[in-house]
């Protein structure tokens, strides 16, 4: 049949063409060699099979799909809806397939969205999408004649968002009652590839008609393919191009995001064969089906008045609900902080709607960053933490503040600028800040497990402090300790026994003072140093105060470096 179809089409094409493209003048305002292009891209397709498709509620753009029609028709948004009716409408015509005697001219107007006040029937597989139209933020109905009109209402959103962008990258999430239907189609040819594909619901039941219909004709196989490109692979193809020319900014791999996110009431009906085909999909490549799946597919292939492929199709009343939205990948910003006070918590510390210190950390920084980056919001990650009444002194204690959805990465006079900010603030200040990628944030987490952290504390006794008592202490190198869960942290931390190394120490005396004294020492990281002092009722030991043999508590603590290899921002 196809040969003939060839045939017919040569016979008779040149002259009949003549006279449309002379008398009848279809509507076609693309380029003229874009219609060549496509007149060429579907001389091959079967006039009555196009029919069927589209009397059964196919649009152009889905029947193009399953044919496999390339090029043109995705690559150039000037072609209008009307131009696609057009050059079928002159394929039909030629094959004197239309019973009614209508004109390619009259065709292309009778089912042109642009020019005609009837609207075309939503497509029974896209549910519209590939007919641009759908229901916006605000439930109206909203039908775009091409992929450039669609396109320039995604770049408004962009351009609205004020986001500064150099490329970005293009997502689609459609309905999973699309995209389940489009894995079947896969998996069925994968388990049973001597068996014509049968596809669930809306294109499922379109496949199996064309099959059961026009199986043995010798076009079928070569032209009507079960691994067309999908719905949102051709929704990319023709929306990718126009919104890069409207952004004037290449789409390639970005931390920039445009997504396009499509829902659908149907949406959330399921077919037993689907959700057997998703629990297929689990199992590794090449791994046999079990007994079971594989009868309920055989059992679906013979059973043709089953729901999934019953015809006509149930006439779709609404398309798809359409959102589009722009986000920034979180951005990381790093550096160093010194915290000054003993009245400054490291985050937000609320307790019974009282705010516990004078400020955070936390604040002090996010809070100047997020504004200048124009994020949603933040979120402050430090390696370790200190108490609110402890001094982070020395090079500073390695923190990273996530911006999220940044509509402006800061440049580095920009980053100059924020920490200058902060700098302002005499309680904390920040050193070597700087943009980081996300290899930023890993390298603080495997850093915070084998840092070090040295300590500046004052000490008393409860007798004179002796020239041996240095010596000894001194001479402890890469001493472990047992700490249990302090008492002053078990309201929120669990019971737990942890093994602890000091690695080492030393003292220093204090001017007129027999009793007091500064200790420096170098601990693992997560050592609690106030319980390494004064022992904790013993739930720290070795201590302090069981060295000297004698009771010791501690008054004041600073954190004075923070040794983290992996993590240098300078």
């Amino acid at each position: 049949m196809l040969n003939e179809v060839e045939s017919a089409e040569v016979s008779n094409g040149d002259e009949e063409a003549q006279m449309i493209s002379v008398s009848e003048e279809p509507p076609i305002t693309a380029g003229d060699e874009v219609i060549q292009a496509l007149r060429e891209g579907v001389r091959l397709l079967p006039p009555q099979a196009v029919k069927d498709l589209l009397s059964i509620g196919v649009c152009v753009q889905c029947i193009f799909r399953l044919f496999g029609v390339h090029g043109h028709n995705y690559s150039c948004f000037s072609i209008l809806q009307s131009n696609l009716y057009a050059v079928l409408g002159e394929l039909i015509y030629l094959d004197k397939q239309i019973l009614d005697n209508t004109s390619p001219k009259e065709y292309s107007i009778r089912h042109s969205s642009k020019d005609s006040e009837i609207e075309p029937p939503i497509c029974s597989i896209c549910l519209g999408i590939l007919q641009f139209f759908y229901y916006d933020d605000k439930e109206q109905p909203v039908r775009k004649n091409c992929p450039h009109d669609l396109a320039a209402s995604i770049s408004e959103v962009v351009k609205t968002e004020g986001h500064q962008i150099d490329n970005f990258s293009f997502e689609v999430s459609i309905p999973p009652i699309i995209v389940e239907n489009e894995q079947a189609v896969r998996y069925v040819k994968f388990y049973l590839k001597s068996v014509p594909p049968i596809i669930v619901e809306n294109e499922q039941a379109v496949r199996f008609y064309m099959e059961s219909k026009y199986g043995s004709e010798p076009w079928f196989h070569n032209t009507f393919r079960p691994e067309c490109i999908s719905v949102k692979d051709a929704l990319k193809l023709y929306v990718v191009t126009p919104l890069a020319m409207s952004l004037d900014i290449q789409s390639s791999p970005s931390s920039f995001h445009v997504r396009l996110t499509y829902s659908h009431a149907k949406a959330s009906s399921r077919t037993n064969f689907s959700e057997g085909i998703q629990d297929s999909k689990r199992r590794k490549a090449g791994e046999k089906m079990c007994s079971d799946t594989k009868k309920s597919l055989h059992g679906l292939l013979e059973d043709e008045s089953s729901e999934c492929c019953k015809l006509p199709l149930e006439k779709v009343s609404q398309p798809c609900s359409l959102s589009i939205t722009c986000y920034r990948k979180p951005i990381y910003i790093g550096g160093r902080y010194l915290k000054y006070s003993r009245n400054v918590s490291q985050t937000r510390w609320i307790i019974d709607d009282e705010r516990m210190g004078e400020a955070s950390v936390e604040e002090i920084i996010g809070g100047t960053i997020r504004p200048m980056c124009r994020g949603d919001n933040y979120k402050f990650h430090a390696a370790g933490r200190e108490d609110i009444d402890v001094r982070m002194l020395g090079s500073g204690r390695p923190f990273l503040v996530e911006v999220q959805n940044a509509r402006i990465v800061p440049s580095e006079v920009a980053i100059n600028d924020i920490e200058e900010k902060i700098n302002n603030c005499k309680k904390v200040r920040v050193k070597s800040l700087k943009v980081v990628g996300t290899h930023g944030w890993a390298l603080m987490r495997e850093g915070e497990m084998e840092k070090q952290k040295q300590y500046a504390a004052i000490v008393w006794i409860s007798r004179p402090l002796e020239d041996e008592d240095l010596q000894n202490i001194c001479a402890l190198k890469e001493m472990k300790i047992s700490q249990k869960t302090p008492i002053r942290v078990l309201h929120r931390r669990s019971p737990l026994e942890r093994e602890k190394i000091i690695h080492w120490m030393k003292i220093e005396r204090l001017a007129e003072s027999s009793q007091y004294f500064l200790l420096h020492l170098c601990t693992q990281a997560g050592t609690y140093i106030k319980e390494f002092v004064h022992g904790d009722l013993g739930r720290t030991y070795p201590n302090i105060g069981s060295i000297l043999g004698c009771m010791a508590e501690i008054l004041q603590l600073d954190v004075t470096d923070v040794k983290m290899d992996g993590f240098n921002t300078d």
